[in-house]
């Protein structure tokens, strides 16, 4: 089967976009989209993307405030919750209460982000009361969570990184064995190719010589 120089580039070029797929990663202080749903009784908002001031900054520790508008057919007897999906891989935040969750203090998102190197490796969260100091900071905030007829509300959400080791030798060995062994297949086909014409003439010309009649040498009785 005849392999021509096209097919050998359209290797190369697919192995070098597998390469630069799986390094694709984040900078630190690039933003992390986020993206964040609703829900109140039976009634679930679409996936909503949140705006960059509002997103985490990767690996750099830092608090925001997140608005929540007034839920369709909000009454005020029932918890209201909230759910994200983080980064590009969507990792998911189940299910959190911010809207009567029965505590008399103001509620804090305590986003939790584990990353390595520039990979983004997972994300836990959960709700806690809101720290006195930042009350005292945020005066307005406890203010007008408790005002049934303020909209929107804002909830503070504290975003904090955990680096954890790149090194992983299992990993890593799989990876270089792979990529060896990908760069040895390619190789492989190009000394082929190079080397098929050179192999076909010799071919030709030791074909040719054992066709050529003997040179005239006279029998000696």
């Amino acid at each position: 089967m005849e392999i021509d120089s096209r097919g050998i580039v359209s290797l190369v070029a697919t192995f070098l976009l597998s390469i630069a797929l799986i390094s694709d990663a984040y900078r630190p202080g690039d933003i992390v989209p986020m993206s964040k749903m609703g829900q109140y009784h039976s009634s679930r908002t679409s996936w909503h993307d949140m705006i960059g001031r509002q997103c985490p900054i990767f690996a750099v520790n830092r608090e925001v405030l997140i608005p929540i508008a007034q839920p369709v057919g909000y009454t005020g007897a029932d918890p209201y919750k909230i759910s994200f999906q983080v980064g590009r891989e969507k990792f998911l935040i189940p299910w959190l209460f911010v809207i009567n969750r029965k505590s008399a203090e103001v509620p804090m998102i305590d986003v939790h982000l584990r990353f390595s190197g520039n990979d983004l490796l997972g994300v836990t969260a959960k709700v806690v009361d809101m720290p006195a100091h930042y009350v005292e900071v945020h005066p307005n905030i406890h203010k007008q969570f408790w005002d049934s007829k303020h909209w929107p509300k804002h909830v503070l959400v504290r975003y904090t990184w955990e680096e954890r080791s790149e090194i992983d030798v299992t990993s890593g060995f799989f990876v270089l064995f792979g990529s060896g062994l990908m760069l040895s297949f390619i190789l492989s086909i190009y000394v082929l190719q190079s080397s098929k014409d050179k192999i076909a003439k010799f071919v030709r010309e030791t074909v040719a010589e054992s066709n050529v009649p003997g040179g005239g040498v006279e029998k000696v009785e």
